[in-house]
């Protein structure tokens, strides 16, 4: 007995209700709604779509649970089709409005069909801007570099390579990059997306055979952005898609943003060709970071959270949290979290308390030319004043300062500790100690200044 026209619609109408709960609405109103049931011919199920570009991308991302969906629903449809609608239109019609037509004759309405390459390309995080991204002589020229491809309406250097390592800016610089070129054109067709989601798109249409739509969405974009290069090492074909989309970009003076965690020449396992193209721009690179610079990022946040932090607690972070800056806004994020569920003042105490994961991570072995750098450089004096014979205050405190940390952090001697602050004798560096302990004691400011710098080389 065959299947009514009247039985196809009832099923079609739960393959749709089922397809909506698996996809999503968005997704689901974009790509499936257009979808109409053209009919049954033997036992391959035809679907008609109005657009080639919905028809390509169906075919890629949701042939294989329209087939399982419909077996399931009747045990007759051993294929389905998805095929172009009569009359539909060649181009692709995301942009476009719809045609004049005649006043006579009402025209059905039209649905809305989203850019197939806004669904493919990563969300972009609307915080990261060029205004939110703190800049210092680590990451100056990346930012700089990334501004002037944002800015500009020609294509400057082509590709922009930003590398560097994790947490230090690459992705903030590529979320800023194509934020400034939508907020400023949003004619302009850019996509964004990790080197890894390309792979996994170029697998599904050579799997489904519709390399063609593949090639012409990417090779149609106004900018293409790929994040962490470094993941198609090694899938040797995935490199030569990616290679010949670069050219292809390239060739039409197109612009093409790369990030990776290594500069093209350090790709190791990439094909020369192809590092050798994506030398051919612009490289930047975004250094570790600075005290300075880590600071000025941990102000900053303190700042766009609306949250007051003492300077000292700020310095103490910016100081010990020195592995990239993911790291060190999450030290901060956890600071001011506890303190509000808590309700503990933020201190350096709390800080340490809270932190002391992170804090053992980064701990070191403590030497005595470090503590002579850090005192040297908190009070603005020069290394060489700590062993020099100088005795004016301004000099001499700090270097008692830094003596006192050394008995306090090191297992020297005091004859050992005199030895590195000019060929000082022992009973200097005893009368040094007394002073410090002394003055801790009845300057609680002067106390503080001390225990932050203990705190800094401790952690």
């Amino acid at each position: 007995m065959g299947t009514s026209e009247q039985d196809l619609e009832q099923q079609w109408a739960r393959v749709k209700a089922i397809l909506k709960d698996d996809v999503g609405e968005a997704a689901y109103r974009n790509w499936l709604r257009p979808l109409t049931l053209v009919g049954l011919e033997g036992s391959e199920l035809v679907l008609g779509v109005p657009s080639r570009v919905v028809r390509d991308w169906v075919r890629t991302n949701y042939a294989d649970r329209l087939r399982s969906l419909w077996a399931a629903e009747n045990k007759a449809i051993k294929a389905v089709e998805v095929t172009l609608l009569a009359n539909a239109p060649a181009a692709t019609p995301p942009r476009e409005t719809a045609p004049a037509t005649d006043t006579k004759t009402p025209a059905a309405p039209l649905t809305e069909i989203k850019d197939p390459r806004d669904e493919l390309s990563t969300a972009l995080d609307p915080r990261l801007t060029f205004d939110s991204f703190i800049v210092g002589k680590p990451n100056e020229l990346a930012y700089a570099a990334a501004r002037r491809v944002a800015d500009a309406s020609t294509v400057t250097f082509n590709p922009l390579f930003l590398y560097g390592g994790v947490g230090l800016g690459k992705t903030h610089l590529m979320h800023a990059i194509a934020n400034h070129i939508r907020a400023k054109d949003p004619s302009r067709r850019v996509l964004y997306l990790s080197a890894e989601k390309f792979m996994y798109h170029f697998i599904k249409a050579v799997r489904y055979q519709n390399t063609h739509a593949f090639k012409d969405l990417f090779r149609s974009v106004d900018v293409l952005m790929i994040d962490d290069v470094q993941f198609i090492i090694g899938k040797d074909a995935t490199q030569e898609e990616f290679f010949h989309t670069f050219n292809a970009l390239v060739d039409q003076n197109r612009q093409v943003i790369i990030s990776a965690d290594k500069s093209p020449s350090d790709l190791d396992g990439m094909e020369e060709r192809l590092r050798s193209r994506l030398g051919w721009g612009l490289v930047a690179d975004l250094h570790p970071t600075t005290y300075e610079l880590r600071l000025s990022i941990l102000q900053s946040k303190a700042e766009r959270m609306g949250r007051t932090v003492p300077a000292k607690v700020l310095e103490f972070i910016a100081f010990k949290i020195t592995s990239n800056v993911r790291e060190l806004e999450g030290a901060l994020n956890r600071i001011i979290a506890h303190s509000e569920l808590v309700g503990r003042p933020i201190s350096i105490d709390s800080a340490q308390d809270v932190l002391q994961d992170l804090l053992r991570a980064h701990d070191r072995r403590i030497t005595i030319d470090e503590i002579q750098r850090q005192v040297a450089a908190h009070f603005n004096i020069r290394l060489a004043d700590m062993a020099s014979a100088r005795r004016s205050r301004a000099i001499a405190r700090p270097r008692q300062i830094a003596m006192y940390l050394a008995k306090q952090l090191t297992p020297r001697s005091l004859p050992e500790i005199g030895r590195k602050f000019g060929g000082r004798d022992h009973t200097t560096v005893m009368h040094a100690v007394k002073v410090i302990e002394e003055m801790r004691q009845s300057d609680a400011a002067f106390g503080e200044d001390v225990d932050l710098l203990r705190r800094m080389l401790e952690g």
